[in-house]
């Protein structure tokens, strides 16, 4: 679960400033963190250094979301696809996100973050499943930012699990519709995102949100994920800003 080392400089109880130019702040911000590995290279680094690059980037993201206004922001964390990896690569990772969630979760819940976890827990090592439901379960109760982790998340997969769900509760055709494979999907309860950021330059969903993302925005940058800092996101409302969601509808 990537959770930013020293994540804030200070509480998240400051009031927003809302200026001339903040007409439209997207209420859910969606990132795929891309490029921590070839961030790492371009400084003869080991790619888990990019991995701990880009967890330590956090801290900025998610102070720059509360000025902002956003109430949640979903992280891809860790696809069903990383398992590919080389395995000291995924070792790597699995232990910098067990370390980084002991040492940071009491500060994130003090400052009212409700931290999610979607995606599968099977495969993701036992200790750190453990630290996973242990820090749900304490920032439950908080409503100042939701962050919802994508942990061994894969879209295709999360409408797989949907679909067993309702076969398991043995719901019949005529009652399954749009709105009911929503109620099935790990982001039950949550809206869409209205924007979807993805760093590093590809230009590609990554089998990210792919129900609950028909309609988002995308936003795409060639900054790598480490780098991306408050500066880079501004950027990436003001053109969500400037965009004409019609959603569907025909053209003006």
């Amino acid at each position: 679960m990537t959770i930013p080392a020293a994540i804030y400089d200070q509480p998240m109880t400051r009031a927003r400033t809302i200026t001339a130019t903040d007409t439209r702040t997207p209420n859910h911000v969606a990132i795929i963190m891309d490029g921590n590995g070839r961030w790492a290279r371009k400084r003869n680094l080991p790619r888990v250094a990019g991995h701990q690059a880009g967890t330590n980037n956090l801290r900025r993201i998610l102070r720059a979301c509360v000025d902002q206004g956003i109430k949640i922001l979903t992280l891809y964390a860790f696809s069903t696809e990383n398992w590919r990896r080389p395995e000291d690569e995924v070792n790597g990772l699995m232990r910098i996100l067990e370390a980084v969630i002991e040492r940071e979760l009491d500060e994130l819940d003090r400052s009212g973050v409700q931290i999610r976890h979607i995606g599968r827990m099977e495969r993701v090592p036992a200790g750190l499943q453990a630290k996973i439901k242990s820090a749900v379960a304490q920032t439950s109760h908080n409503d100042r930012l939701i962050l919802n982790v994508a942990l061994n998340y894969g879209g295709r997969a999360e409408i797989v699990d949907a679909v067993r769900a309702m076969l398991t509760e043995g719901l019949h055709p005529d009652f399954i519709d749009e709105d009911t494979i929503s109620r099935y999907l790990y982001t039950c309860g949550l809206p869409d995102p209205d924007l979807i950021i993805r760093t590093s330059g590809e230009y590609r969903s990554s089998n990210f949100l792919i129900w609950q993302g028909a309609y988002s925005e995308f936003y795409v940058t060639d900054v790598y994920w480490p780098d991306f800092d408050e500066s880079e996101l501004k950027k990436a409302i003001e053109q969500f800003n400037k965009r004409d969601r019609r959603f569907g509808g025909i053209a003006k």
